[in-house]
């Protein structure tokens, strides 16, 4: 039987290469899968470009891969998203999954009753952590609904960003006359996990740095009015004290393009006196980067989005993503003029129908295995479209 089967197999593959047929890289959605229905309660606003991407992102592999994803805004009012995401556990109708973002550790009351209705919970961006990572437990322990989280490596994310920094105020010799390379450090919050592991990184890079000093460590609520506002208080401080700024480290795009409104307020120019990086991949920064303004821009973590349906998809088809740890972590990576136009194009148009989310989902007998890295993203994209791009 076994050889007969080997026979079969080489006869399949003969004609199938015969007639040009191509093996799929990844596992397609079996015919008599069951469609898959998926809440994201998103903690963000609308029109804020991250978590629009977030979800644009989660709604496209939802499409690819049989899963209708509905998205419910919490317009960054935290009040609201618990509301939203207790309304969802108190339908009739329950969702088959319901994402949730820990931003401000207020999932929590999600999950616990979540776990009470049944429903099968993944955290995306922002897990447990403190007070509540200890009395929960991990993943699948006390919550047994709690599948796990989706999260990226933002520490090194920030100190791969402050690095690029020192290593361009190096090169241009821009320290001030105690001898220090200065910098401003702004970021988003001070008690969400993924503002936490930014800021950590940069702190990390620094300590490993003799010759730089962080001169002040501001929050700017990730937008880019606060930021503005704080860089334009830094830029006058250092002034006064005579001190030569070398860079500004902002923990997403939108604080490091206010910061870049104030550096060009000052009368510096960004770019040639003053080196600026933020994180979002987001397409503005993508036009600063390009117009030599911005040195980079890290991340690609909304694909998170995409990454959930994806490890969702697998769970209910058998392919459990925990069989290594209910922990996927995702690494980032950043733009710069030299890599720049691998990936502008899709993130200009969002046209994220154009990733084939198929060839990212676990190969059998490996599940837990996944590849999400830029290189796979950027080989699993179809050609641009005429008309939509």
């Amino acid at each position: 039987m076994a050889k007969r089967m080997t026979v079969l197999l080489r006869i399949l593959l003969a004609a199938s290469m015969a007639f040009g047929v191509l093996v799929p890289a990844g596992r397609v959605v079996a015919a008599d899968a069951k469609p898959l229905n998926i809440v994201f309660v998103n903690p963000g606003k609308t029109g804020e470009v991250y978590w629009d991407m977030v979800s644009q992102t989660m709604q496209a592999a939802g499409r690819k891969l049989d899963a209708h994803v509905e998205v419910l805004t919490s317009e960054r009012n935290y009040r609201t998203m618990q509301e939203l995401g207790l309304g969802v556990v108190a339908r009739a109708d329950k969702p088959d999954f319901l994402i949730l973002s820990n931003e401000e550790s207020a999932a929590v009351p999600i999950l616990e009753a979540a776990e009470k209705a049944g429903i099968k919970t993944l955290l995306l961006s922002n897990t447990l952590i403190g007070e509540d990572a200890v009395r929960l437990g991990p993943p699948r322990a006390k919550l047994k609904n709690w599948l796990g989280d989706i999260t990226t490596d933002l520490t090194t994310a920030g100190a791969r960003m402050a690095n690029a920094l020192i290593g361009a105020a190096r090169n241009e010799k821009w320290q001030s006359p105690d001898g220090k390379i200065h910098l401003l450090g702004i970021g988003g919050d001070e008690i969400t996990p993924a503002s936490i592991a930014r800021n950590a990184g940069l702190q990390l890079a620094v300590a490993a740095a003799p010759d730089v000093v962080v001169d002040r460590m501001l929050f700017a609520n990730w937008t880019q009015s606060e930021a503005e506002q704080v860089a334009a208080n830094y830029l006058g401080w250092a002034q006064r004290k005579g001190i030569r700024p070398a860079g500004i480290w902002a923990g997403n795009d939108p604080m490091a393009l206010g910061a870049l409104k104030a550096v060009a307020a000052a009368g510096i120019t960004p770019g040639q006196d003053i080196q600026i990086v933020g994180l979002n991949w987001s397409e503005d920064a993508l036009r600063e980067i390009k117009a030599g303004r911005l040195l980079l821009s890290d991340g690609g973590h909304f694909l998170l989005g995409g990454w959930s349906v994806v490890l969702l998809r697998d769970y209910a088809d058998g392919c459990d993503f925990a069989a290594s740890s209910p922990h996927i972590e995702v690494k980032t990576s950043a733009i710069t003029r030299d890599n720049l136009a691998s990936v502008a194009t899709l993130i200009k148009s969002r046209a994220y129908d154009r990733i084939d989310f198929a060839r990212f989902r676990a190969k059998q007998g490996r599940c837990g295995q996944y590849d999400f890295s830029v290189d796979m993203l950027i080989s699993s994209l179809s050609p641009p479209s005429s008309a939509g791009e």
